[in-house]
């Protein structure tokens, strides 16, 4: 397969959001440090400050998000924000272990029925994109990724036992197994009879019972047929182990959640602990028509020519404002482990995993709602809220200071500890673009805190040097 030849060097990283856009102007560092503190600070810092870095070097840490046109926040900049305090004194909340419930789940897409008639479903799941990426995606690994996505979280929920249920009980049959009748034709110009009309309903049979979910055509799109999301969620409710902390449905289906919608990539029932995720959408063979930027995808998606570009012509006299990442820092090392291997041709298997990639930085997302984790505005983070496929893959797959504090008091882990299980998992898939420069991005983070003495119990105390006020 020939070289993607890269166009641009990513000269300059903004890790601020773009100065041309104003409908989202960012968190300031005060209060974005306030809402990492696991206490009331009794007097106002700095982000950086309370995580011990230079403000530059901070900064292109954990960059602010983007703020393009069309993205979440510039679309809704009235999100309400939700500190680690609201989090944990949230009493809806799911807790860790209450009830014996603390594994996490990962059941694989359910199968057609064996025995079910000629021809159902058939077709469904196939993307009808053709190319020379197609031809290879063909021959490369695609399926069976259920255990890997199984080794993915249990890095990203480090301290949480993450286990594979058995699909072999879930599959796909008719609804309605009683056969349909044709009837004649009232057309003079045909003699022959009529298709019946299709049913709105296919059946999801698990161990217990048969249900019904709804899907529809839309022989106009890249796939024939979707499947209804909030159904499949009911599904996955139905089939919720006792001692499931939360469970995570993959499907290759793709789909819809209501009539107005063009597709959704997944979603998650918090309060009921579940979440289904398609891959669907993320199959790189439809990249070039849904406008998703591989070679902006994160980290290089703070290249300040591609930011500037998404923008607007105005946007290009603004571009010496802002704050730009300096050398040696974690998003410099993502970015440059990135463009190396763009500059590369892609095989195969690279165009596999970058599918693969995808689908577990959207499984994390997905579950931190199940944990609780209301969507990020205070930094690029994964937990942001996504407004299409093209922000998408512009967002990082790390937890931001905020959140990563919660996924630490949820799973019991400690910082560096889990750093260093996503660092060994991201070195198994080091080909791949997301994976390599993560890995990168990991290592930078590692010795900012081997350099600032933190060592290797390093938790949530890097407000240990801040003065705080204890709640009540």
């Amino acid at each position: 397969m020939p070289s993607p030849s890269p166009t641009c060097a990513h000269a300059r990283l903004r890790v601020t959001p773009h100065p041309s856009q104003t409908r989202f102007p960012g968190v300031s560092p005060h209060d974005r440090a306030a809402a990492a503190a696991p206490t009331v600070l009794r007097r106002a810092v700095l982000d950086c400050e309370a995580a011990g870095l230079a403000a530059d070097r901070f900064a292109a840490t954990f960059p602010g998000p983007l703020g393009l046109e069309g993205d979440d926040l510039v679309v809704d900049p009235e999100y309400p924000p939700q500190s680690f305090r609201e989090w944990r004194g949230e009493r809806q909340r799911n807790k860790v272990g209450a009830e014996g419930r603390r594994t996490i789940y990962v059941v694989g897409p359910p199968v057609v029925e064996d025995g079910a008639q000629k021809g159902f479903m058939r077709g469904w799941t196939e993307c009808d994109v053709k190319g020379a990426d197609a031809k290879a995606i063909v021959g490369s690994k695609t399926n069976g990724w259920e255990k890997d996505v199984v080794e993915y979280l249990e890095a990203f929920y480090h301290g949480l036992p993450v286990k594979l249920l058995n699909a072999s009980g879930l599959h796909f049959t008719p609804w309605d197994t009683t056969p349909s009748q044709p009837t004649k034709s009232k057309s003079r110009s045909s003699a022959k009879a009529r298709k019946p009309k299709e049913p709105s309903y296919i059946g999801l049979r698990t161990a217990e019972e048969l249900i019904g979910i709804r899907y529809r055509a839309i022989p106009s799109a890249h796939y024939s047929h979707q499947l209804n999301l909030d159904d499949l969620l009911d599904a996955a409710i139905s089939i919720l182990p006792d001692d499931a902390y939360a469970l995570l449905m993959l499907v290759d289906h793709d789909l819809y959640e209501d009539d107005d919608d063009e597709f959704v990539c997944g979603r998650a029932y918090g309060g009921s602990r579940v979440a289904v995720v398609s891959r669907a959408r993320y199959n790189p063979l439809l990249d070039a028509e849904q406008g998703v930027p591989r070679e902006h995808a994160w980290p290089a998606s703070h290249c300040e020519k591609y930011m500037a570009e998404c923008c607007g012509k105005a946007a290009k006299k603004m571009s010496s404002k802002g704050v730009f990442a300096i050398e040696d820092s974690p998003l410099r090392l993502a970015v440059t482990a990135h463009t190396t291997l763009y500059a590369s041709a892609m095989t195969s298997e690279q165009l596999a995993g970058l599918w693969f990639s995808r689908i577990c930085r959207t499984a994390s997302h997905e579950l931190g709602h199940c944990f609780g984790i209301d969507h990020c505005v205070y930094y690029a983070c994964c937990m942001q809220g996504s407004a299409s496929i093209v922000e998408d893959a512009r967002q990082p797959p790390y937890l931001c200071p905020v959140d990563l504090q919660k996924v630490i008091r949820a799973t019991g882990a400690g910082f560096e500890e889990r750093y260093r299980a996503l660092r060994g998992f991201c070195a198994k898939w080091e080909g791949v673009y997301m994976f390599a420069a993560w890995g990168k991005w990991i290592e930078g983070r590692l010795k900012q805190i081997e350099d600032a003495g933190q060592g290797e119990h390093y938790r949530p105390g890097p407000y240990s040097k801040v003065d705080e006020l204890q709640t009540p």
